[in-house]
C-alpha cells in the first residue's frame, strides 16, 4: 500500500521546522565592493557537532527521478547541518519529515524554483537529492569528520508523489 503526498511550495515559513531557505533576500541585501556588488549576508548558518568537525563544500550532479516516485526512505545528519542551493534555473523537489520517536513521520514534499537553496537543521529528516526534468547541480555545504553523520530509515509502507509537471 502507498500513501499519495501533496507537492507544496517552497516558503520561509513552511519550510522553518526543517531548515531555512536559501534565497535573496532583500532585507539581507548590503552593498560591497565599492557598490559594485551586492551581497545577502547570512542566509543560513552551517551547524558542525563533534570534535575535529569541519566545513566543507561540494558540487552534487543530481540525475532527474522519474514520477511518480515512491519514497522508501529518509536520511538524517545528527552532526551537521546540509544545504543545497541549485546552479542552474532549474525546479527540484525538498523532501523533508518532521522526527517521530526517532523515526521520521509523514514526508511533505515542497516544490522549490531554480533560485531557491534549502539548509537542512541538524537531524532533519529528509530524502537525499530529488531532480526534477533534467540533469541538475547543486552546491552542497556539509560536515566532514570523524563520527558517523547518517542516519536512514526505511518505511514500511511507500509515499508516492504525483508528477510536479502536473502540478
Amino acid at each position: 500500500m502507498s500513501h499519495l503526498l501533496s507537492i507544496e511550495l517552497l516558503t520561509r515559513e513552511a519550510f522553518a521546522p526543517f531548515g531555512t531557505v536559501i534565497e535573496a533576500d532583500p532585507a539581507s541585501m548590503r552593498f560591497i565592493n565599492g557598490g559594485n556588488t551586492e551581497r545577502f549576508h547570512a542566509l543560513a548558518h552551517v551547524e558542525a557537532a563533534g570534535e575535529a568537525a569541519g566545513i566543507i563544500i561540494n558540487i552534487f550532479r543530481g540525475q532527474p527521478r522519474a514520477f511518480p516516485y515512491s519514497v522508501t526512505m529518509m536520511e538524517r545528519h545528527p552532526l551537521g547541518s546540509q544545504s543545497f542551493s541549485p546552479l542552474r534555473d532549474r525546479p527540484w523537489l525538498v523532501v523533508v519529515a518532521e522526527d517521530e520517536g526517532d523515526r521520521p513521520g509523514r514526508p511533505r514534499v515542497f516544490l522549490a524554483n531554480g533560485r531557491q537553496g534549502v539548509n537542512y537543521g541538524r537531524n532533519v529528516w529528509h530524502h537525499p537529492l530529488m531532480s526534477v526534468g533534467g540533469v541538475s547541480e547543486f552546491i552542497v555545504v556539509d560536515r566532514e569528520g570523524p563520527g558517523n553523520n547518517l542516519e536512514e530509515f526505511r518505511y514500511d509502507e511507500a509515499f508516492v508523489i504525483p508528477d510536479p509537471s502536473k502540478r
